[in-house]
């Protein structure tokens, strides 16, 4: 199969978004529960969550255009899975499990899930659950009609606005201590859900199998021209300032004197605007994917040739390598971020009061992503070369 160059350069920029995303975290979550320690700061870590949050989906999104449906037999695309997701996955799970909090428990805990002080291993396990379900899905996807996906993708879209829905209707929902001991907003029933049915109406039409149909979407029937890329940078525009406005309407309802700090219930609401799985943030996945599908593959009237990206040393020594390692950068980058982030925020001070004033923390933000991508790229890039074990390693 030919290879998607766009999609390339899509993973490298969620690889990089991922980052930023984790390098904000510090800003609105503090040891000791939520904190955010000026206005500032507030406005910061709403621009930097609502401008990278997409990133997540983005990569279902590149899976799925790739992938879906599946290309070969079950079996084979198991095997490939298995030694692409899961053994990578089992090595850096062991890795955390060792190297931050109490291996015992940890290593104990690992039965049932992620360590949590890994949180970002979580992604992983969705996208397993995705995987089961594809060949499923494939004989469906192979004969489904434009008419028919978009009627599909049309019932998701409306399950996108469910996390907003709740918001409104539960009103001030109380926090309770989910299975796992971290609080979770008790979530107000709909359309057949109870405290005996959590499976209701759109629970099987919703969650992150919409973006598996929106890759299938965009290779099956979407036409790649101008106005697609007109249409991806709108979507992706909207998309940000919903989030962005939505994020800081969360904050500023929690209070309005800072520093702002409470339980970590407190960051829970606040993230309620940045679901992965609700409409600003599909927007903004969907949007970037069609804004660099477009720049690269317009027939006749791109701005880039694809022959002549292909061929450039940028993407043949840069762009290529680091998008063949995306998930063994995405396995490994915490253990280096958290680092850095430390290490700029001792360096630079906090807020406005930092070494830069009003620009210490996005600078800290970017300088935490940039530094973290450079060296786990360089790691992952020079691991997956590793005869034999490399795609154990990085996948």
């Amino acid at each position: 199969m030919k290879r998607e160059i766009w999609v390339d350069f899509l993973r490298v920029t969620a690889c990089f978004m991922v980052m930023v995303v984790h390098g904000t975290e510090p800003f609105y979550i503090g040891a000791d529960g939520a904190n955010i320690l000026t206005a500032t700061d507030a406005f910061w870590v709403a621009a930097f969550e609502a401008l990278c949050r997409c990133c997540v989906p983005v990569f279902l999104i590149a899976s799925s255009y790739l992938q879906f449906p599946l290309h070969y037999s079950t079996g084979t695309f198991f095997k490939r899975r298995a030694v692409r997701i899961l053994l990578p996955m089992a090595f850096w799970t062991l890795v955390y499990a060792l190297v931050w909090g109490e291996p015992v428990a940890n290593l104990k805990g690992l039965l049932l899930n992620f360590n949590y002080a890994a949180g970002h291993l979580w992604f992983v396990y969705m996208l397993i659950g995705i995987y089961l379900i594809m060949p499923l899905l494939s004989p469906w996807a192979e004969k489904v009609s434009r008419r028919e996906l978009e009627a599909y993708l049309g019932i998701w879209l409306f399950t996108t606005l469910i996390p907003f829905i709740r918001d409104w209707a539960g009103g001030e929902a109380p926090i309770i201590q989910a299975a796992d001991g971290l609080p979770a907003l008790a979530l107000f029933p709909l359309w057949g859900e109870a405290a005996w049915n959590p499976f209701g109406l759109f629970y099987y039409v919703s969650g992150f199998i919409g973006y598996l149909l929106v890759g299938l979407y965009l290779r099956r029937f979407l036409e790649n021209n101008r106005w697609t890329r007109y249409l991806g940078w709108t979507m992706f525009l909207l998309g940000f300032v919903a989030l962005f406005t939505s994020v800081l309407g969360h904050i500023s309802a929690t209070g309005d004197t800072f520093p702002l700090a409470g339980p970590l219930a407190m960051a829970v609401y606040w993230e309620i605007p940045l679901a992965f799985c609700g409409l600003p943030v599909v927007l903004t996945a969907v949007g970037l994917t069609l804004g660099l599908r477009a720049a690269f593959v317009i027939p006749n009237s791109s701005p880039v040739i694809p022959s002549e990206v292909e061929g450039s040393p940028l993407y043949r020594h840069l762009i290529l390598p680091l998008s063949k390692a995306g998930y063994g950068m995405y396995l490994m980058h915490m253990l280096v971020l958290a680092p850095f982030s430390a290490l700029y925020r001792g360096w630079l001070g906090l807020g406005p009061d930092g070494l830069l004033g009003v620009w210490t923390t996005p600078v800290e933000v970017l300088a935490t992503a940039l530094s973290a991508f450079v060296v786990v790229g360089l790691a992952a890039v020079l691991l997956q070369r590793l005869p034999r074990v490399g795609k154990w390693l990085v996948g």
